[in-house]
């Protein structure tokens, strides 16, 4: 039996041509039909001991939901999704499977595993064009109010999962839409806005409330939430940017790429003048940095109508942390690599403007702390690269916002909130924490395990006390 379904290949998915796509702001994967979802969905071999489930942060019953896709139960399907995860749209889209719940997959040792991620995508994009709104069970109410600072992953996890709970939740979100880094940092190419707007309005369905435009640490302290709640549960991401520290740092045309795909994915600054957020629109641009953000940064500058997009790295190809997915669609739109190179300098025109960068080429030594090859400079390999648009994307840091206002609430040497690994409680009482603002940056999903571990920990505090 399991012979004949590894004869089965795993089932590619459409996408806009990259011609096309490198002109719009529309979604590049397009998404399986009822026919290649169940087509993929009957070569899961339903393993008794699943090892995919293992690789999931937030223990989806993969093997559930996937053979509810084969026998054409989609109902059925996301409903067994939303017993583990209140972001099955987002996880399917974002969430790197591939080194994840996919890389686990039995049919992986001998060939390709089945496509967990496109399968769950099809689920809740399924779900949602249907008009399915098919919530889970929830406890009866416990009387108990719980704040949750940031809604982000880990943050709308924590509310989904006590609101399930029989607990009222309150979520505080600084910008004026809810999602986080979904909606402020992933460009709309990649997550459409819609979609996340669905998987909130699911959360205030469930009974979630949603307090927007509300700066904890600014508006209202934490420790003003502790009067009124029994719990409070920060999740504000690590949104500090990061910069060089080189000269010419400060022209015109050089922005972090927080503050970049801000002005882009929540601001519509894309849709300038409609919305009234300009952007320096570059025609030969350069981003600094590797990971998925510098590649959503250089994707986003392509369909803003630079004519060249650069990536500029001080490692190799080998080591670029950014998903493979995101690499290859890069590659195909147009963006090209400048791999082994180090900026050193911005230099600007007469009028404070960046007109070009001094960069060194590099070289690999000994792996550093990260595993990953030290660069080393070349002496005297300094060379010049025109540009009129740098978007820096080197990592963010933790924004001191909360964690100065907040006396009790500690901090590691990066300003990260400290917070027990396995329950999320920080050391201020009745405060839990979770997300890149306890571990930096890191993925979706992961921010969603903590969320996880700590809605399971809080619960246990409204139900029974330390």
């Amino acid at each position: 039996m399991a012979e004949k379904k590894e004869k089965t290949p795993r089932q590619a998915m459409p996408e806009q041509d990259p011609q096309v796509r490198r002109n719009n702001f529309d979604e590049v994967p397009l998404g399986y039909s009822p026919e290649t979802a169940q087509l993929e969905a009957s070569r899961c071999l339903q393993c008794k001991k699943p090892s995919c489930v293992s690789g999931c942060p937030v223990e989806i019953d993969i093997p559930g939901f996937i053979g509810l896709i084969k026998e054409g139960d989609y109902s059925g399907s996301i409903a067994k999704l939303k017993e583990m995860t209140a972001l099955p749209a987002v996880c399917g889209r974002v969430c790197p499977q591939e080194v994840q719940c996919e890389t686990l997959c039995v049919l992986g040792k001998k060939g390709e595993p089945v496509a967990i991620g496109r399968l769950e995508r099809f689920a809740a994009d399924m779900a949602r064009e249907k008009g399915d709104q098919t919530l889970p069970a929830a406890a009866p109410k416990t009387g108990k109010k719980v704040a949750v600072v940031g809604s982000g992953p880990a943050g709308v996890t924590v509310a989904g999962d006590l609101i399930l709970k029989g607990h009222d939740v309150t979520i505080f979100e600084a910008f004026h839409k809810a999602g986080g880094v979904l909606v402020y940092g992933i460009p709309e190419f990649r997550l459409p806005k819609a979609i996340v707007q669905d998987e909130m309005d699911g959360l205030a369905k469930l009974g979630v409330v949603f307090e927007l435009n509300q700066v904890v640490g600014r508006t209202v302290s934490v420790d003003e939430l502790l009067e009124e709640y029994d719990a409070v549960f920060i999740s504000v991401g690590a949104g500090l940017p990061s910069f060089l520290g080189i000269p010419g740092e400060n022209l015109i045309g050089i922005y972090s790429a927080n503050e970049y795909l801000t002005r882009s994915n929540l601001m519509k600054a894309y849709l300038f003048p409609e919305y009234d957020t300009p952007i320096v629109r570059g025609k030969n641009v350069c981003v600094l940095g590797a990971g998925n953000v510098a590649m959503d940064s250089a994707r986003t500058a392509l369909r803003l109508g630079a004519d060249r997009v650069r990536i500029v790295y001080r490692r190799s190809r080998e080591e670029m942390p950014a998903r493979a997915e995101e690499i290859h669609h890069g590659e195909e739109e147009g963006v090209e690599f400048y791999l082994l190179t180090n900026p050193v300098t911005f230099i600007g025109d007469e009028n404070g403007r960046v007109k070009s960068m001094e960069c060194l080429k590099m070289e690999l030594g000994e792996p550093d702390d990260s595993g990953r090859r030290r660069p080393i400079p070349i002496e005297g390999s300094n060379f010049e690269l025109e540009t009129d648009l740098v978007v820096i994307a080197v990592g963010a840091g933790a924004n001191p916002l909360i964690t100065s206002t907040t006396p009790g609430l500690e901090v590691n040497k990066w300003g990260y909130i400290l917070a027990e690994e396995e329950t999320g409680k920080t050391r201020k009482p009745r405060v839990w924490a979770g997300g890149d603002i306890v571990t930096g940056q890191a993925t979706v999903i992961l921010a969603m395990g903590a969320g996880r571990i700590a809605a399971n920990s809080m619960h246990q505090y409204l139900t029974w006390g330390w």
